[in-house]
């Protein structure tokens, strides 16, 4: 195999970081529940597979996002380990997570932890990388019933408290982040 040029070193590690940017924004969309950002982060044709909420086009599963995440107090998506292999413009991932859900109920909610990883199919067109199809993977799942999520915990005085939607802290704070943009 001939060893890449600094040039193609370079390219890879551009679309790499540009694949990691996708990943995190999809994070951020998630937990805020800005469906407008996360609608930009699938090309129009993708597929999305997240079990029982909802396999087939991706724009299908946003479309049903604001009823699945009304029953959600806090969605927390955290990234950890990202294997990614590129193609030209295609790519792969296995990305681990650990995303943490209070659920609201009648009383004090429940938590569900769950680790897992999403199995990713990454496409540049038009010189951006998007989802071409995402399916999550369930490793194991942590729930405490009732809720043990506290933030009345003195931990907690005086911190702003993230929340989903516009009212989150963040959109008050920064000037570059935009709700809907990547």
């Amino acid at each position: 195999m001939t060893p890449k040029t600094r040039e193609q070193q370079l390219d890879e590690l551009l679309d790499r970081q540009a694949i990691t940017e996708l990943i995190m924004a999809y994070c951020n969309a998630a937990d805020r529940h800005d469906h407008v950002k996360m609608r930009t982060l699938y090309h129009e044709d993708a597929i999305d597979d997240h079990g029982h909420f909802a396999n087939g086009p991706a724009m299908d599963f946003i479309d049903r996002l604001p009823e699945i995440q009304a029953g959600m107090a806090i969605l927390h998506h955290n990234v950890t380990t990202v294997n990614l292999k590129l193609d030209g413009d295609r790519a792969e991932g296995e990305v681990y997570i650990l995303a943490f859900h209070k659920v609201k109920d009648q009383g004090d909610g429940y938590d569900v932890l769950i680790g897992g990883r999403y199995f990713d199919q990454y496409e540049k067109r038009g010189g951006v990388w998007k989802f071409s199809h995402r399916a999550i993977v369930a490793d194991w799942a942590y729930p405490a019933t009732p809720s043990a999520v506290r933030l009345d915990h003195p931990f907690l005085a005086g911190a702003h408290i993230g929340r989903p939607g516009p009212e989150d802290p963040s959109y008050a704070f920064f000037s570059l982040f935009k709700r809907g943009e990547r």
